[in-house]
């Protein structure tokens, strides 16, 4: 299979789909693979570094769309790349589609085979390929949150973890999945007062085994994200429902009896937001106030942090790119795993979650692909 790897485009997205290691062992495995020229200079892998594991370099992301029987990429294709997507074809990377009505839309049209990183599932029920960049964007998302808690970036000037006869800050996290259990780990680390939401008991408990008494578990509920909003210094927002937009856990109302300079991290961006104010950000332009609340919605959070996200991912990824490049489709009639993380086939919305979300007709994934 002729496997091709574009340039991402996404504002300040240095991340690449596919390292020169990945590329060995496609080749090893008897198959072809095209890279766009620089599409791996975000993380100082260089042209020559992908000839070398025996790539093709290609002039432009035009021609990778062209040529390529297996496209992988890391974000979302934009709009000119969806329009150079055609039938037949197999594009694997992070799609988010429930908040993206015109994502969707174009990967119907384009009559492509969509398959989504964040909805491939495994036998314990867990996310595979989004588990990385969870990972990446929990302990990111404390970082961000206490440089814009900074008096001179506009926060509350509050040192998240305080110093000795000065209370510490305080950091709600709404949700004890990766993404919280990882946003936790730093908080507390860096001395902060954590309180962590959540509406599975189990999962508290575990928390609280795992952190013993530093961490605060609240089971969630209106009352108590009010209550721990209003009082938090930094919120956040850690909640995920596959494939599905994310729930309006943080009311509007809430955000304005919030202390003016405050911080909000939505980590849920990509699927819509946990916040009813929040809306997509890029690092260029990483924040807006709310009623005085410093609103952190940046999209692809772990594009900050490039080389330690790109080889991370691949090292999820790869296993399934090699299985799709070897199969085909195939692979998915296999694997109910991969299966799951269908999207889109030939104009079908495969995923019930993107289908409920978005108002589309569902189809079965494996009648989709029998037909």
């Amino acid at each position: 299979m002729l496997i091709g790897v574009p340039k991402e485009i996404k504002v300040r997205e240095y991340r690449v789909g596919l390292v020169p290691t990945s590329v060995r062992e496609l080749v090893a495995h008897g198959h072809e693979v095209i890279v766009e020229s620089n599409a791996g200079t975000g993380i100082e892998v260089s042209d020559t570094h992908y000839q070398d594991a025996g790539a093709s370099i290609v002039a432009s992301a035009q021609e990778v769309f062209k040529h390529a029987q297996l496209i992988v990429k890391v974000k979302e294709p934009l709009l000119y790349e969806r329009k150079w997507l055609h039938p037949g074809q197999i594009l694997f990377t992070y799609l988010h589609l429930a908040p993206d009505p015109e994502q969707a839309s174009d990967l119907m049209a384009s009559g492509a085979s969509c398959i989504a990183y964040e909805t491939v599932t495994s036998d314990d029920g867990t996310l595979p390929l989004l588990a990385p960049m969870s990972a990446v964007a929990g302990r990111l998302s404390v970082q961000a949150g206490a440089y814009f808690l900074e008096k001179a970036h506009g926060g509350l000037g509050i040192l998240l973890g305080g110093v000795s006869g000065v209370e510490s800050a305080k950091v709600t996290v709404i949700g004890g999945g990766l993404v919280g259990m990882h946003a936790i780990e730093v908080a507390l680390g860096m001395g902060a007062a954590v309180t962590v939401l959540d509406r599975n008991n189990a999962v508290l408990l575990n928390l609280r085994k795992q952190f013993g008494h530093r961490l605060n578990t609240v089971f969630s509920t209106a009352e108590s994200i009010k209550q721990y909003c209003i009082s938090a210094d930094l919120v956040i927002c850690a909640v995920l429902i596959t494939g599905a937009t994310a729930p309006k856990l943080i009311t509007h109302d809430i955000v304005r009896g919030m202390k003016s300079g405050s911080v909000i991290v939505d980590v849920a961006i990509d699927q819509g937001g946990c916040c009813e104010t929040s809306r997509p950000t890029t690092h260029d332009s990483p924040i807006y106030l709310v009623d005085g609340v410093i609103h952190y919605c940046v999209a692809n959070m772990p594009g900050a942090v490039p080389p330690t996200s790109t080889y991370a991912l691949n090292n999820a990824t790869l296993p399934y790119v090699l299985t799709l490049a070897d199969h085909g489709l195939q692979a998915l009639l296999e694997d109910r795993n991969l299966l799951n993380g269908l999207n889109v086939h030939q104009g079908k919305v495969t995923h019930h979650a993107v289908a409920d979300a978005l108002g589309f007709t569902y189809w079965d994934p494996a009648l989709a692909l029998s037909q």
